[in-house]
């Protein structure tokens, strides 16, 4: 995965994920590590009583590198996915992480 945003846009969005599949988290665990770089949050709440864990990520990236991560988590056995994107996109900067403050 690339470090930085240098195709089309850098777009907002937020990716809910329901996890009915145990066997499913291990993976689904990797699929965020390996886009940790897009990842600006992460909540996972279990709910036990349903045997089911519900995680939302908040992701900052390129619409291609969000899809290819939503595609992929959707791809998870007992896994579903929906993604929503703010409404505006903006410019590339290749030069700085927008996620790191300025001094």
């Amino acid at each position: 995965m690339k470090e930085n945003h240098t195709i089309g846009a850098s777009r907002v969005a937020v990716i809910g994920v329901i996890i009915e599949n145990e066997a499913s988290v291990e993976a689904f665990n990797a699929l965020a590590h390996t886009y940790r770089h897009i990842i600006l949050g992460r909540m996972g709440i279990p709910h036990r009583p349903r045997k089911m864990n519900i995680v939302s990520l908040a992701v900052d990236g390129s619409q291609a590198e969000i899809n290819a991560l939503s595609g992929r988590i959707g791809r998870l056995p007992g896994v579903h996915v929906k993604t929503a994107y703010a409404s505006t996109a903006a410019p590339s900067d290749t030069t700085s992480d927008s996620r790191t403050p300025s001094p």
